[in-house]
């Protein structure tokens, strides 16, 4: 029951990380059928490519066996010699064949995932030394289901032969009044229309089967929002502690642009809402530089040390608005603004040369 109670609170959509840690526990998506689907489709092909060539060969091989068995010596070491020529001779016909296979059988795992290299799998595990959990496994939901897709499997194939095989019956009476080359030649005809019938019946199962396998891979590494937000925390960090750390963060900048405010040469404002503190000094900086801005109650405190240490402060409401939505602190102004910007500090030198006498001026 707890099990299922834990099964049942898994009900969010894995996250990527997630299935990148099952992959690396040896959990991937695998279709057996999809794999053998690619073995049967690069043996058909071969077949198709060099299946005449290979009948060819092994009729000739076995023309003595089939046409003169009566002449051969079956004694001690003739028969060792014989069975030894034989076999190798079988090897060099059909071993292009049973390489292709081995390497379609490689390629059709390969496709499917990355090869992944884990011990996962082959650590012992003695609950499947269970009496009970072994019945479970094949009684249970899933022995069901690969029962019934096995008994699907074989209808469907199966099926599928009989619609190539049952019209050629009557080459398999003729069979023994034919020469070995005919017979050869007509049982890989029928050999290449059976595979062509099982592929396409095998392509329909792999890919229901893929999908199936699919499907179980994502149920099995579903999540519970608990464990969403878990991932989230270890990979994002704490969300309430990145927002202290921003807090620290920006009340550090505040001070350290209220350290500022008494070094600007004026202070650009609208009356309550924005501020933008400038400094220039002729010579040395090549346009006026913002050293603090602020909305509000960061505007005010901002206008309030600016008048207590005597800089000037100029209302100009569509100025402060561009030029805090313009630059951020420690940049110059932009080009546009140089204007409107050295007529307001031409305005406040021309009226007190340090710039400190009068500590508010109205625009």
């Amino acid at each position: 029951m707890a099990e299922e109670k834990d099964r049942s609170t898994q009900t969010e959509e894995p996250t990527q990380k997630r299935l990148a840690e099952a992959r690396e526990h040896g959990d991937v998506v695998k279709s057996a059928e999809l794999s053998t689907l690619v073995v049967l489709g690069a043996g058909t092909i071969a077949i198709a490519i060099f299946g005449h060539s290979i009948a060819l060969q092994l009729a000739a091989t076995m023309r003595a066996f089939l046409e003169q068995p009566e002449q051969m010596d079956l004694s001690g070491s003739a028969l060792e010699a014989m069975a030894h020529g034989l076999l190798g001779r079988l090897l060099l016909i059909l071993g292009p064949l049973f390489a292709t296979l081995v390497l379609a059988g490689l390629g059709g795992n390969l496709i499917q995932h990355p090869p992944v290299f884990t011990f996962e799998r082959i650590k012992p595990d003695l609950s499947k030394l269970s009496l009970g959990a072994g019945f479970k496994r094949m009684f249970g939901m899933e022995g069901l289901t690969t029962l019934a897709k096995g008994l699907f499997k074989i209808a469907i194939v199966g099926a599928a032969i009989w619609t190539q095989v049952w019209p050629e019956r009557g080459k398999f009476e003729s069979a023994l009044s034919q020469t070995p080359l005919g017979i050869a030649s007509d049982m890989s005809a029928l050999l290449f229309k059976v595979l062509i019938a099982t592929l396409a019946a095998l392509a329909v199962i792999a890919v229901a089967d893929y999908w199936l396998q699919r499907l179980r891979f994502i149920q099995r590494n579903r999540m519970s929002k608990q464990e969403i937000k878990e991932e989230f925390r270890q990979t994002e960090g704490d969300p309430t502690v990145k927002a202290k750390i921003r807090q620290l963060r920006q009340e550090r900048s505040r001070r350290r642009m209220i350290a500022a405010v008494p070094q600007a040469t004026v202070v650009i404002a609208n009356p309550t809402h924005f501020a933008v503190a400038l400094q220039y000094e002729s010579g040395k900086t090549a346009a006026p530089i913002c050293v603090a801005k602020g909305v509000d109650a960061l505007a005010l405190r901002i206008r309030a040390v600016a008048e207590e240490h005597g800089v000037p402060v100029v209302e100009n409401p569509p100025l402060a608005r561009a030029l805090h939505g313009a630059i951020e602190v420690d940049q110059p102004i932009p080009p546009e603004h140089y204007k409107a910007v050295a007529q307001i500090i031409g305005y406040v030198m021309k009226l007190n040369g340090n710039m400190r006498t009068n500590p508010r001026i109205v625009g």
